[in-house]
Formats: structure tokens, sequence, C-alpha cells
């Protein structure tokens, strides 16, 4: 079967390659070096299972050819898969779906055949109106559960698939049954015969209305930000109080109800997906009774402020102790190990905070190419960087800061994503 994808982000690419083993697909992305990367069989974004299935395309048998032709990606393809970015515009307080838009308005310029199967976070019912504004009865939705620098790894062993049609509209829950059969195809021969909790055989898979669907994704995130956000705010409590914080996490997950998972303090949830899915979700409850929505929203913005404010108490310590003019050092800005991509990282917003009272800030990471981050200075020089910071702020411990752990400030307890 021929498949197009739009975007070579971590879903996009991630998607493309899981289908490329048993599907003709085609990749289209602005971006020319993007494209010559993935035609070299290099990964343009760090990923270690889609560089090692890159590097390994031949023996694989991957069908995959990037393009920046529309016509080139689009034509002849049974389905077409959007995964360009929706940002969070804050001035409208809404998902910014113009690149969506774009990519649909590109397809239906080479093909008016295509299944349009949106993998994007949009809004709740966003689908629903598109098919209605663009008398386009050939789009359909299925959200991403992946988790940055693991986005192959999670399309090969997927927790389920969820695929949104029209209920009413037999013909688009059959293409979302296909696309959903689709996906079961490419993951690992081992998850298609697994035996899950509930005594089923095989990947869970739920084909629903498109408004579910988009629901279901806004929903998960948003739980996951809680679940962080919780644990950030026993964090904040502890540290405040006095307590030891990793054994009162030990204590509460040892309830087998609560868990020992996705327990480990940061110093706010960030990446792409967690701050604008929040606030995509409150903005969705426009009109709908809710205290929780916000109150997830509110908290990572209060813990920030704490972390913040635990810096800078430690800048006037050194201050007192003698040290003129402290230097911060934020040791990575990435959100997590073994990623490459920064937008939206929690550090970021420490680094604004503590820049606001006039303390000098400088950056070590090496992915960024650039001699500064926002006006802070940026060092690829670790040793360097080590040296000249009198504080270091690290969201994720790292061994490569075991030698000055004493100046370092981190909440990563446990010392893992």
């Amino acid at each position: 079967m021929r498949i197009a994808v739009a975007g070579l982000g971590y879903v996009g690419l991630s998607v493309a390659v899981l289908l490329s083993q048993h599907n003709e697909v085609r990749a289209l992305d602005v971006v020319p070096a993007k494209v010559e990367m993935a035609n070299r069989g290099e990964s343009p974004i760090r990923d270690a299972e889609i560089e090692r299935f890159l590097a390994e395309r031949e023996g694989r048998g991957l069908s995959l050819l990037a393009t920046t032709d529309p016509a080139e990606a689009y034509a002849g393809a049974e389905y077409v898969v959007v995964a360009t970015p929706t940002n969070y515009d804050t001035e409208r307080n809404f998902f910014d779906t113009s690149a969506v838009e774009a990519a649909m308005d590109a397809v239906r310029a080479v093909n008016r055949e295509a299944w349009i199967v949106v993998k994007s976070t949009v809004p709740v019912g966003y689908t629903e109106r598109v098919r209605a504004e663009r008398s386009d009865d050939r789009v359909i939705f299925s959200p991403e559960f992946l988790r940055e620098g693991h986005a192959l790894y999670d399309n090969l062993h997927p927790s389920r698939i969820v695929v949104g049609a029209p209920k009413g509209d037999s013909d688009a829950v059959a293409a979302a049954e296909r696309f959903a059969a689709l996906l079961a195809e490419g993951a690992d021969p081992a998850e298609r015969v697994r035996e899950n909790a509930d005594g089923t055989i095989g990947i869970p898979t739920l084909v629903l209305g498109p408004t579910e669907a988009e629901a279901v994704k806004l929903f998960a995130n948003t739980y996951l930000a809680l679940r962080v956000a919780y644990f950030n705010e026993l964090d904040t409590y502890c540290e405040v109080r006095g307590l030891d914080t990793a054994g009162v996490i030990r204590g509460v997950c040892l309830e087998p109800r609560i868990g020992s998972h996705y327990n480990n303090p940061s110093f706010g949830y960030g990446g792409y997906c967690l701050p604008k899915d929040t606030k995509q979700l409150l903005a969705n409850y426009r009109d709908v009774p809710q205290n929780l929505i916000g109150a997830i929203v509110d908290s990572n913005r209060t813990r920030k402020d704490h972390v913040a404010d635990e810096v800078l108490r430690r800048v006037n310590e050194l201050v007192y102790s003698g040290v003129e003019a402290p230097v911060v050092g934020v040791y990575r800005l990435t959100m997590k190990s073994g990623s490459d991509n920064f937008r939206a990282s929690s550090v970021q917003g420490i680094m604004k905070r503590v820049k606001a009272r006039g303390v000098p800030v400088v950056v070590y990471e090496p992915t960024l190419d650039a001699p500064d981050f926002f006006g802070s200075e940026v060092t690829h020089d670790l040793g360097a960087f080590k040296s000249r910071c009198d504080l270091i702020v690290a969201n994720r411990w790292s061994d490569d800061l075991a030698d000055v752990a004493g100046k370092v400030y981190t909440r990563d307890l446990f010392r893992r994503d």
C-alpha cells in the first residue's frame, strides 16, 4: 500500500519508519536537511530505535523515501498521515492548527481520494469541525502516545491503538479499522500475541468517535501532568519542611494502587506535549465546571516559582560567603535523557526567573549550535562550564557532574527520567 506522512518530527518519522516495514511510504518535510538525512539513512532527531532502523534500512527492507515535493509524496497514496506541529497559541488560548490545515490543502491539491489521518494533537471537536467546514468526509483522527527519544520503540510496543471516525459513517469506520490494522502490523510481532492484564490477547485497539479519540489524547496527557505535579508538590513540601522526600515517596508508592512509576520529582512537567495539552484541555472546559484541570496548570507554574526561589536562595548564600557575582550554570536544556528536544523544557522557566533577578546564567547544551540562548552564553566545553559556574542547576542528574556534586542543585532524587 502507498502511504504518505506529512512531517518528519518524532511522531511523523517514527510512524513513517514503522509503516515502511510493510508499505511503500513517502515522507514529506519542508526542511531539506531533514529530508536529505532521512534518505541517507540518518535520523534527523535523537531516537535510538529510529537511528538503528534507518541505519539498517536495506537489511530490514524498509520502503521509505523522504521528499520536499508534495506531489511526489501524496500522489497515489491511500492514506496520508498528518503529523505537523500544533503549538499552543497563548493569545487565542487554543492550539494553532494552521500547519495541519496547510497539510490538508496540499494533500487535496494532489489527491482527492486519500484518507487523511490526523496524528497531530488537536482540540476536542476539531476533526468533526474540519470535516464539516471542508465538506471532506475522508478525514479521521488517530492520537499518538509516544515519548520523545523513544517514539519508534513506543510504536513497536504500543500500549494501545486508538483511531477516531464518525460512528454513522461506515466508510470512515472501515478506513479507521484498516489504519489501526496497519499500525498493529508494524508493531513487534510479540505484541500482536501478548496477553494483557484483562485476559485479552494482542494490542488493545479502540475505534471511537473522533471527538472521543481527541479527548483520550488530552485527558491521558493531563493525567500524566497531574501525576508529575503531585509528586513535585510532595517534594516542595518535604524540601521546605526538611523531610526526606525520597523516603516519603517510597512509602507512598508502595501502595499498589499508586505504584512506583512516574514519581521522580523534577523542575516541573515540560517538553513539547504536556504543557500545551493541559492548557488546551483547560480551554476546552469553557462553560464546563472544573477545579482539577486548572489546578494542574497552576501547579506547574507554582513549582517553577519554588525551584527558582531555591536557586536564588543558594545564590544569596554564595554572595554572603564572599563570592562576587555568582554565575549559575544550566546543565542541559533537554527535558529528558536520550532526547535532543528542549521545546518548553521546565528548566527554561527556571532560567527566566533567575535571570529576571539579574543573575548571570551560562548554559551547557552540546546539541545547540548557537553562541547564546535567549541572551545567555552557550558552551559545549563541559570542563570549563563546571569550573566557571558557582552553582549548577540540573533538571536531570548526570554522572558528568559527579566531580562537582557539591554545587549541583537538582530534584532528580531517583536519578532517572
